[in-house]
C-alpha cells in the first residue's frame, strides 16, 4: 500500500520534502525564476539543508552550498555531479544565476488561508498569475505523505508560472492544519471538496475551469471527491483503479515478473499476499499461524527474498507483536479493500491519467486494463504511459545492487498536465509517453 511506504519509507524520489534538517537560512531563494534565455528554473528546499532546482522538462538535482556561498549541483537523487551551479544575491533583491544564466524571481498573487475541512481547520494557499484575467484552477491533492504541501509541492509555483490558479493545503494532521492524519478517503475527499470550495471562494471572478491533480493515493481520492461534488477534470498521476490490498498483490507479482521467476514461483507468492491480506483484513487480530508456516515452507527458496509488494514485506520482516501493534496504527482508516471502479465508471468528466511503466509501488497493468475498458465505454478518460517510469513518474538508474535511484520526470510529463489543465487538449506527443487505447 502507498501509504505503508510513505509512512515507513521516505521515497528517494520524491522531491517533495522541506524536510526536518532544511536550512531555515535558504527559505528566502524558494521560488520560481524566469532566465533571461526564456526559460525557467524553481528552487525548493530539500534535505539536510540542500536546496532542489526543477525544470519543466523534467531534470532536476540537488545543490549543496560550498564555503564561498555557491551552490553546487548533483544530478536527481545521485551524488554524482552535474555541473550546474547556481549564485543568489541577496535575499530581497531575488535573482540568481543559474549554470550562468541570470534569472529574477517570479511574482505571484499569493493568498494564504485557514478554512474548514470535515471538522478541522486546514491551512491553505491560493496562488494565481499576476492580472486579473480568468485562469484554470487546480487543486493539489495529496498522496500519502506526511510533510507539508504548502512547504514542498513546486507544481504550486510551476503551474502559476503557466498561467493556472493553483490552491495548495497542508493535509490534516500535517504542517500547519489541524487534526489527527487520516488515511481515509472519505474523510480526505470531503477535506478536497471543502479545499475546492476555497479556492474558488479566493479566486472570485478570476476562477474558470477548476479541478483535480493527486498523485498516489491521490488517485483514489480525487475521483471520489469529484463524484460526490463535480468539477471540471480530474488528474491523475501514479494512481490505481485496483483497492489497496489488490495494490499489495500486484506489486508482488510485479517484482516476480522482474526477476524472471514463472508460474510456480508466482502462485507460491501468491499464497503469501493471501496470509498477509488475511492479517490485514483481521485488524491484525488473526492469521499469524498461517504466515508463519509459509515463512518456514519457502524461505529457502531463491524467490522468497524478492517478495516485496506494499504491505506484505513489513509483516514478513517485523515479528508478531510488532506488527500486531504498529499495524492498526500504521493503517489506521485505511479502506483495504476500497474499490474505486463504481466512482470511475459514474464520473463523467475529463480525466487524465499518468502512469509508469516501471512503477514498483503501484504496478500500473491492471489499471491500464480498467482504464482501457472504461474509455471503451465511453467515459471520457485520457491515459498515458511513461514506459521507463517508476512510481511518482520518474526515470531511474539500478545500482550494482539492484536498487533504484531517481534521476528526473520524463521530459512531457509537466507540459501534458500543464495543457489539460489549461484546456483540456492534448497533442499528439509527449516525450515518450504512449496513450492507452
Amino acid at each position: 500500500m502507498l501509504l505503508l511506504i510513505a509512512a515507513l519509507v521516505p521515497l528517494c524520489a520524491s522531491g517533495q520534502g522541506n524536510a526536518p534538517g532544511s536550512d531555515a537560512a535558504a527559505d528566502c531563494h524558494v521560488g520560481s525564476y524566469r532566465l533571461d534565455d526564456g526559460s525557467d528554473v524553481d528552487i525548493g528546499n530539500a534535505d539536510d539543508g540542500k536546496l532542489r532546482w526543477r525544470r519543466k522538462d523534467g531534470t532536476t538535482g540537488a545543490l549543496t552550498r560550498s564555503q564561498d556561498g555557491r551552490w553546487h549541483g548533483t544530478l536527481g537523487w545521485t551524488d554524482r555531479a552535474d555541473g550546474v551551479e547556481v549564485s543568489f544575491a541577496d535575499c530581497a533583491e531575488g535573482t540568481l544565476a543559474f549554470a550562468g544564466v541570470a534569472g529574477r524571481k517570479i511574482g505571484f498573487d499569493v493568498t494564504d488561508t485557514r478554512f474548514e475541512g470535515a471538522g478541522v481547520t486546514l491551512a491553505g494557499r491560493l496562488t494565481l498569475p499576476p492580472g486579473n484575467g480568468r485562469v484554470p484552477v487546480v487543486v493539489l491533492v495529496h498522496g500519502a505523505e506526511h510533510s507539508s504541501a504548502l512547504d514542498t509541492y513546486t507544481l504550486q509555483r510551476q503551474f502559476a508560472s503557466e498561467g493556472i490558479g493553483v490552491f495548495a493545503y497542508d493535509k490534516r494532521g500535517t504542517g500547519k492544519s489541524e487534526g489527527r492524519y487520516s488515511q481515509d478517503y472519505l474523510v480526505l475527499a470531503t477535506d478536497v471538496i471543502a479545499a475546492m470550495r476555497e479556492a474558488k471562494r479566493l479566486a472570485g471572478p478570476r476562477a474558470g475551469r477548476i479541478g483535480y491533480q493527486g498523485g498516489s493515493q491521490g488517485g483514489w481520492v480525487a475521483p471520489l471527491a469529484a463524484r460526490i461534488e463535480l468539477v471540471d477534470f480530474v488528474i491523475v498521476g501514479f494512481g490505481l483503479a485496483v483497492s489497496p490490498l489488490e495494490e499489495d498483490r500486484e506489486a508482488i507479482a510485479f517484482d516476480m515478473q522482474r526477476q524472471g521467476y514463472g508460474d510456480a514461483e508466482m502462485a507460491k507468492a501468491m499464497e503469501i499476499a493471501d496470509a498477509t491480506a488475511a492479517i490485514v483484513l483481521s485488524g491484525f487480530r488473526e492469521g499469524y499461524g498461517q504466515l508463519e508456516a509459509l515463512k518456514k515452507k519457502y524461505s529457502g527458496e531463491p524467490w522468497f527474498k524478492h517478495v516485496h509488494g506494499n504491505i506484505t514485506f513489513y509483516l514478513l520482516e517485523n515479528p508478531e507483536d510488532v506488527v500486531r501493534e504498529q499495524g492498526p496504527v500504521l493503517l489506521a482508516g485505511v479502506p483495504a479493500q476500497y474499490d474505486p471502479m463504481p466512482v470511475l465508471r459514474n464520473l463523467d468528466i475529463p480525466q487524465l491519467w499518468i502512469l509508469g511503466g516501471q512503477d514498483t509501488d503501484a504496478p500500473s497493468a491492471e489499471t491500464v486494463r480498467r482504464l482501457s475498458r472504461l474509455k471503451a465505454d465511453g467515459r471520457p478518460i485520457t491515459a498515458a504511459v511513461y514506459p521507463d517510469a517508476d512510481h511518482g513518474i520518474y526515470e531511474f538508474e539500478t545500482g550494482k545492487d539492484g536498487k533504484r535511484v531517481s534521476t528526473r520526470n520524463p521530459d512531457g510529463y509537466f507540459r501534458m498536465m500543464r495543457d489539460f489543465i489549461l484546456d483540456g487538449r492534448l497533442k499528439p506527443k509527449y516525450g515518450t509517453a504512449q496513450f492507452v487505447e
